[in-house]
């Protein structure tokens, strides 16, 4: 019967898109928080939603374990807990009274807590952990359970229905002395089962920093502000190794916001990585202004396979009105960077920032050409709040604030076009992209077709499809546009 019962309400089942991609990492956030406790003496165990079917099954965890305290950490190192999705959101407004039920105490620590307490409180729950968990929430437990006098609520750093706050404490500088994440209590049989049955390779995830000291105005950071915290290269390529010799892993995500930012991280991280023999493939997130002067062969010297950038557009103006800090000269440098390096490049892509219009639109189209990404995402601007992009688009917004699903796709605010010009330009956009990915996939046999492989038969049918697609979507995208002019002249109209 431990202490504390770990979960998350994250579950990949109820999110179509992610469910059907099928690419599972386990909540690595909470894992830390769980090792942290752990060491201060707590016993605990994890209910992993990542995985589960139903919020029922937290249900039968908590009648299986019969814990005195019961915490809903989300893991803020998954961009998709960060986005607050709504259903995720039902999911923990379940999890909650089922705990309270069975006479728990419910702390709750993540993104969409920090910016909505009320809703929390009036779920059910306890305690709120503001900001970086893990030191408060042991502070917290000692409280409560009388290891340390005091008030719970006093707690700096925790907020409560009778006590509400948003103060934060500070923030963990020396990473290295964190323990690595409790390994132990996920079931990574059955991740190494499914990543193997759907991909064909194994995929564990890993962190190296905290945070993120840049301005883009659409990223909401309710959990480390604008400060930014790294782990020694040392430290990282040592996990890495223990990760290789304990797990195998055929493949590592470095889920950070971005990855080696201070200068010369990377090469000694290489360094590193060589010399404790630990290198496995690795993708990592990184910004294209950081993509230079000895970066790409040094990752390429660590393993990275893959480099994700923020793309978000290829017009200068859309950038400049995100705070973005970046040129698209640096995007086009840096895809021909990593690419010469033998490196793969992914570009995330954002559509409808306010000011963008259709020449925008084709600039990032043409930048995508241009720059031959080997892999893209594709979103539209999502306000969240705290950010000031929010504050900008708050006024047009109705009951709608947050999406069910990743899938959602909902311009929330009065964007230039209709939401559903923005649904049929994600569908353009990736007809073109995987039309081209297959003309490439044809020039690895070029005129000698009796080396051609079922893989290159299937890009062979991929480009009419593909081709045919295009043209549809393409029509009913220049349609989506006009009617969308019409009805912004007549409210224009309507105003005067």
């Amino acid at each position: 019967m431990p202490d504390v019962l770990f979960g998350q309400s994250y579950y990949l089942r109820f999110d179509p898109k992610e469910w059907a991609a099928m690419m599972p990492y386990p909540p690595l956030g909470t894992l830390y928080a769980a090792a942290y406790i752990r060491a201060r003496g707590y016993t605990v165990a994890l209910f992993d939603s990542m995985l589960a079917a139903h919020e029922d099954e937290w249900a039968a965890a908590l009648d299986a374990q019969q814990p005195r305290f019961a915490v809903i950490y989300e893991d803020s190192f998954n961009y998709l807990s960060k986005m607050c999705l709504t259903r995720m959101r039902e999911a923990a407004f379940r999890m909650i009274p089922a705990a309270k039920a069975r006479g728990c105490t419910v702390i709750i620590s993540g993104s969409d807590a920090t910016d909505h307490q009320e809703k929390y409180f009036a779920a059910g729950a306890d305690a709120i952990v503001l900001g970086e968990g893990e030191k408060t929430l042991a502070e917290l437990l000692d409280c409560l359970t009388g290891r340390q006098a005091g008030d719970p609520a006093a707690v700096l750093g925790v907020s409560t229905p009778a006590a509400p706050t948003h103060t934060k404490r500070e923030f963990i500088r020396t990473l290295d002395e964190l323990p690595f994440p409790a390994w132990d209590l996920v079931d990574l049989a059955r991740y190494k089962a499914i990543w193997y049955a759907q991909h064909g390779y194994y995929s564990m995830n890993m962190v190296t920093t905290r945070g993120c000291p840049y301005h883009c105005n659409w990223c909401a950071k309710p959990i480390y502000g604008q400060r930014y915290n790294v782990r020694s290269p040392h430290s990282v390529a040592a996990e890495v190794k223990w990760l290789k010799d304990t797990f195998a892993p055929d493949h590592i995500w470095f889920a950070d916001d971005i990855f080696g930012l201070k200068p010369n991280w990377v090469p000694q991280f290489a360094d590193e990585i060589e010399r404790l023999d630990a290198r496995v493939p690795f993708k990592c997130l990184l910004r294209v202004d950081l993509i230079k002067d000895g970066v790409p062969e040094a990752l390429r010297r660590a393993g990275c396979a893959i480099v994700w950038v923020g793309a978000e557009s290829g017009s200068q103006p859309v950038l400049d009105a995100m705070d973005k800090g970046t040129q698209v000269e640096q995007i086009y440098a840096a895809a021909a960077n990593l690419h010469r390096a033998g490196i793969r490049i992914g570009f995330f892509l954002q559509f409808g920032y306010p000011g963008e219009r259709r020449a925008d639109i084709e600039k990032t189209l043409q930048m995508v050409r241009d720059c031959r990404p080997d892999d893209i995402g594709i979103s539209v601007s999502y306000p969240l709040p705290g950010t000031k992009f929010y504050d900008r688009v708050q006024a047009q917004l109705g009951a709608k604030r947050n999406w069910a699903t990743s899938q959602d796709l909902d311009l929330m605010f009065q964007g230039a076009y209709s939401p559903e010009f923005y649904r049929t330009l994600y569908t353009v956009v990736h007809h073109e992209f995987r039309m081209h990915k297959a003309r490439t996939r044809l020039t690895e046999i070029g005129p000698r077709f009796w080396r051609a492989r079922p893989a290159h038969i299937r890009a062979l049918a991929a480009i009419p499809r593909h081709w045919l697609g295009l043209q549809r979507q393409r029509a009913a995208l220049n349609r989506l546009e006009r009617e969308s002019e019409v009805v912004s002249r007549q409210s224009s109209v309507v105003s005067r």
